[in-house]
């Protein structure tokens, strides 16, 4: 008799919560620290202040994504964690109202009633307030809001993405510096927008089309800015 093997399957969602601070970190690092720089450069500041300037971004930069991702993420997470308070409350008042309010859902999603109300009742009887908070609220485990997880991954990538730019400033000669901070940061770009973009299942020209063009536009207006404002010292 032939035995049945499960298959364990990955899918993309699985890395939303991560893969997401992690883009916007990284992406945040290398336009936000190669823009600082192009403009300062702009401005012909000298070599060491560049550097001086790039650091200081890098750790403020890492420090500001870590403590808004996690302030951002919790609040999900309060609000979750309200709403399933909510829901225990309402099983443990009303489970009968709470079942067939779970079997009307399956109605809606294309269940026959009879069977709707099955599931409902063998659904509830495994994990009530489960069922409730994946197939009423919408929260499920691989969903889940995770401050600590988010701005870590926030704050570690946001530092390798402003590191990039700050290792050009480091070896390029000052007379070509800008050219060069702009030219390799938006290469990094259009390779993490590309990356990002595989990873999620997402076409990769665009992902880096994407990134690349409003990395290109951040550089441009800070460059013009420095420009305006070295002219004017």
């Amino acid at each position: 008799m032939a035995k049945t093997r499960g298959h364990a399957e990955r899918h993309r969602t699985e890395r939303i919560g991560w893969l997401r601070a992690a883009v916007l970190g990284a992406n945040d690092g290398i336009v936000s620290t190669a823009s600082l720089l192009v403009g300062v450069a702009a401005a012909s500041a000298s070599q060491g202040s560049l550097l001086l300037t790039g650091v200081a971004g890098l750790v403020a930069g890492a420090m500001s994504m870590a403590a808004g991702e996690y302030v951002s993420v919790h609040s999900q997470a309060d609000t979750e964690q309200a709403d399933l308070a909510r829901e225990r409350s309402e099983l443990e008042r009303d489970p009968a109202a709470e079942q067939r309010e779970l079997s009307g859902i399956y109605v809606q999603r294309g269940l026959d009633p009879s069977l709707a109300r099955q599931v409902a009742e063998q659904l509830m009887a495994h994990d009530a307030l489960g069922a409730h908070a994946r197939d009423e609220l919408g929260i499920s485990v691989t969903l889940s809001a995770r401050p600590v997880q988010a701005a870590l991954a926030s704050a570690a990538s946001f530092a390798v993405g402003a590191a990039l730019p700050l290792v050009v400033t480091t070896l390029a000669p000052m007379d070509v510096l800008i050219h060069w901070i702009a030219g390799s940061s938006l290469l990094f770009l259009a390779l993490l927008g590309a990356a990002a973009a595989r990873a999620g299942g997402a076409s990769a020209l665009l992902g880096a089309w994407r990134v690349t063009f409003w990395g290109a536009l951040a550089m441009a207006i800070t460059a013009g800015v420095g420009s305006l404002f070295g002219a004017t010292l």
